[in-house]
């Protein structure tokens, strides 16, 4: 029996085996592993890419949301705005800078930011609006900059699933005041380990943002600030380049993969597909779809995805447990049914294998052990697409 994972990095490597191995054995040959030539080189690339004069590469995606609160001088007795529903780096970041995170309920399509509620959640103490393109898909940023001029607001996109995804015409990253990105290796523009970068048009907060990830220092052994070592190194940079080079086509077919599974989904009436973008381009880092008659115990979406797995399709479950339930921000208060929208997601996603490389017979695969999976385990239509 083959198995279909949810992500495969090998064929992609294949393709691109020659040219990693001469950027790598190059670097190797040069001695400059840290803050070598490969970094300056990749974060200028990278920089164009987005449309943002600064780049400042970095350790992980983590680091380069703290580095932007540092940046801005956000800390204790600050709020920022963010999605209950993504990986707890978002706001594990805004903690760790000593602010509070505020969370405000998601729109179920969409699995971002509801930005009609947005206003609501602004008090005197917000001083950021940290939205996420969660799954490669871009926020509506329009009714979020608005906000943010109105009330004197940054914004801090969180793109680390949407590398190459655009809201109209404009790269993620280069909307609010800084963007953040991942580069670990399952993100559309992953390396062999972690890595992250900030993007940003502020000459000053570029800057800060250089000094803070230089253990607080512009000049060496001085030292102005309380920093981090947070460095991209010289070969994770050298193969991120070269991946750089192929980001767009291999986003074209992602967008490919989605195409067909919404084309062979259709039919399939006890999920609700993801909708399409009106606004922008979404890059699919990964293709979740809702079983909306699943209920609140996760009984029979973990039923559905173990019938998968033993049939050798691997499917993930990305957030099962919001962060406004998790246990470290139980201090917060949030309440069960305080967000309605994140907490029946929740309980409902299921990411299908989602790859550039994934082909039609294998797609057929994963939609029929789905049928099969949602036959055995008695889920009914659903009540709207």
């Amino acid at each position: 029996m083959s198995v279909i994972p949810p992500i495969d990095l090998t064929e992609q490597f294949r393709a691109i085996q020659s040219d990693v191995n001469a950027a790598v054995a190059e670097v190797l040959a040069s001695g400059q592993y840290i803050n070598g030539p490969a970094v300056a080189t990749f974060a200028q690339a990278f920089g164009n890419y987005v449309g943002s004069e600064h780049c400042i590469v970095c350790n992980s995606g983590t680091d380069a949301l703290y580095l932007a609160l540092r940046a801005l001088n956000i800390g204790p007795g600050d709020e920022v705005i963010t999605s209950p529903f993504t990986f707890i780096a978002t706001a594990e970041a805004i903690s760790a800078a000593g602010a509070t995170p505020v969370f405000v309920d998601i729109d179920p399509d969409t699995f971002n930011l509801d930005v009609a509620k947005l206003e609501a959640a602004i008090g005197d103490r917000t001083r950021a609006i940290m939205p996420v393109h969660l799954f490669g898909r871009p926020v509506d940023m329009g009714p979020v900059m608005d906000l943010a001029a109105r009330y004197d607001l940054t914004v801090i996109e969180d793109c680390a699933q949407a590398t190459g995804a655009k809201w109209m015409e404009q790269q993620v990253g280069r909307i609010g005041t800084i963007g953040c990105f991942s580069f670990f290796p399952t993100k559309n523009l992953g390396g062999c380990g972690d890595g992250g970068a900030l993007t940003t048009n502020d000459d000053s907060l570029a800057a800060t943002a250089r000094m803070l990830q230089e253990h607080g220092s512009r000049i060496k052994y001085h030292h102005e600030a309380i920093g981090i070592n947070s460095r991209l190194d010289s070969v994770q940079a050298a193969i991120l380049a070269i991946k750089l080079r192929h980001l767009d086509t291999w986003n074209q077919q992602r967008e490919q993969v989605a195409e067909r599974y919404h084309r062979l989904l259709a039919p399939v009436n006890e999920v609700i597909r993801p909708l399409p973008v009106t606004f922008g381009r979404s890059v699919w880092n990964q293709y979740t779809l809702r079983l909306p008659q699943a209920t609140a115990d996760n009984q029979e979406r973990n039923q559905v995805q173990q019938l998968m797995r033993e049939a050798g399709v691997v499917c993930m479950v990305y957030y099962p447990l919001p962060l406004h339930l998790q246990p470290v921000y139980r201090h917060l208060g949030y309440q069960p049914g305080d967000l309605p929208q994140t907490e029946a997601v929740a309980h409902q996603v299921l990411s299908l294998p989602m790859f550039p490389e994934l082909g039609e017979a294998a797609q057929l695969q994963v939609v029929q052990t789905l049928k099969n999976a949602l036959t055995q385990v008695g889920l009914k239509a659903a009540q709207y697409c």
